[in-house]
C-alpha cells in the first residue's frame, strides 16, 4: 500500500501520490466489489485520482504508471 502513482499528459508530469492516500486498501476494494459480482483476470478498478486533475483534449497523449505494476497510455 505504498506505490507511487504518476499521470502525465503530454510529458508534463499532472499527478503524483501513492497508494497510502488511498481510503480502502486494495484487498478491502477487491473483497467488497467481488461481494456482487465477479472480477475476472485483467480487469481494472477505477478508484479515483489524486491531486492534479487537468482538462483534456482530444489528440492529448495520457500516461498514467503504477510503480511496479506497469504504465496504461491513452491518445
Amino acid at each position: 500500500m505504498n506505490l507511487k502513482l504518476t499521470t502525465h499528459v503530454n510529458d508534463k508530469l499532472v499527478q503524483e501520490g501513492t497508494t497510502a492516500d488511498m481510503i480502502f486498501d486494495i484487498p478491502t476494494l477487491i473483497s467488497y466489489l467481488s461481494s456482487f459480482m465477479t472480477l475476472s483476470e485483467n480487469d481494472v478498478i477505477l478508484t479515483g485520482t489524486p491531486k492534479g486533475s487537468v482538462d483534456t483534449a482530444v489528440g492529448d497523449v495520457v500516461v498514467t504508471e503504477i510503480e511496479g505494476i506497469g504504465v496504461w497510455s491513452i491518445q
